[in-house]
């Protein structure tokens, strides 16, 4: 009996059903069972399966979040955890492995692949497009739409009230979906981690703008951005040995109340660009990765994450697509700067 394993590590994402959905239709079609693996890699710790057919995931393609659960460990720091997974992989039988996640999740896929005893594909999810080795990883496109929905409210708000409002979106260590939503929203002034923040400048853009008879503002920064001359403020504060980002809209929120006298309203979306149903481009692209890291390991691609590049599917090793975050297309922001204040 042939077996895939499928697990879905890290956050959740919008379209990560679609992607279980599709290794379960691709696999069955191929002759295999499909093993669901729970809650991440801890279900691959503990040994909880369970097995996936056409019943169990049927109608989940539209829903957010996913069927298998998800958790947040980093199995190869942990040499225990390690020989556990490997001693629960050899004993479900499973063939090969389907490990869909971000950063930490293919890392701990690289390893296991390093180690030889894991055979492993890779699929990308990323809801800030993070990820090294290819163009988009799904959940970024509902991730930019759900921002900038929140955006286009938020100008009705902030124009009425004559108000600054500081819209937070997630974005670790780039800026993707502050560049895209805040390009797509109409932001005045769009703050990444790419680019330390010059509040000062900032406070002297939206004073011009007052001049020029706009009495409101919208500034939209990524959670990770830093800002010149506040490295020691705290915008990250640890949390169970992990760094949990935010509160730097609540700091420049409050830096540019004090040195313009605006009224600064602070709005962070946080898991709201998380939840709920993928657009129709997340849902399509979660199908094509499915589908074909089922194809990858059939060929034996293992080690091998599914990467889409110039709009068609490839592979890319697992250490590639792991060994730097993807900045931000900076030709993308320069043209941004055409329509927000200088």
């Amino acid at each position: 009996m042939k077996k895939i394993g499928i697990l879905t590590g890290g956050a959740d994402c919008p379209g990560l059903n679609s992607v279980i959905r599709a290794v379960v239709r691709k696999g069955m079609q191929e002759g295999y069972v499909v093993t669901g693996i729970k809650n991440g890699w801890v279900g691959l710790v503990d040994y909880d399966t369970r097995i996936l057919d056409l019943r169990l995931t049927s109608g989940i393609l539209d829903k957010g979040g996913t069927i298998l659960g998800t958790s947040r460990i980093k199995p190869q720091e942990d040499p225990r955890q390690m020989e556990k997974i490997i001693e629960n992989y050899k004993r479900s039988g499973i063939d090969f492995l389907i490990a869909v996640g971000g950063e930490e999740t293919l890392k701990t896929a690289l390893a296991l692949h390093k180690e030889g005893s894991v055979k492993v594909v890779g699929v990308p999810k990323s809801i800030d497009n993070a990820l090294s080795g290819t163009d988009y990883a799904f959940g970024f496109d509902t991730a930019v739409n759900i921002a900038t929905e929140c955006i286009d409210r938020l100008h009705t708000t902030a124009e009425s009230h004559h108000r600054i409002i500081v819209v937070e979106v997630m974005g670790r260590y780039t800026g993707w979906i502050a560049l895209e939503a805040g390009l797509a929203g109409g932001a005045d002034v769009i703050l990444v981690p790419e680019i330390p923040v010059d509040i000062k400048k900032v406070c002297e853009a939206l004073k011009a703008r007052h001049r020029r008879g706009k009495n409101f503002s919208i500034i939209v920064v990524s959670e990770g951005a830093k800002i010149e001359g506040y490295a020691d403020e705290p915008i990250a504060v640890s949390n169970m040995e992990r760094r949990r980002y935010g509160n730097v809209g609540e700091l420049i929120a409050k830096i540019i109340e004090e040195k313009t006298g605006y009224e600064t309203r602070v709005s962070v979306l946080g898991h709201i660009q998380r939840g709920g149903a993928p657009t129709a481009y997340d849902r399509v692209i979660g199908t094509q990765f499915g589908v074909k890291a089922v194809e990858f390991g059939e060929e034996g691609k293992f080690g091998q994450m599914v990467s889409l590049r110039d709009n068609a599917l490839q592979s890319v090793s697992l250490e590639k697509a792991v060994e730097q975050h993807k900045s931000i297309d900076m030709k993308l922001y320069e043209m941004a700067e055409v329509f927000i204040v200088n």
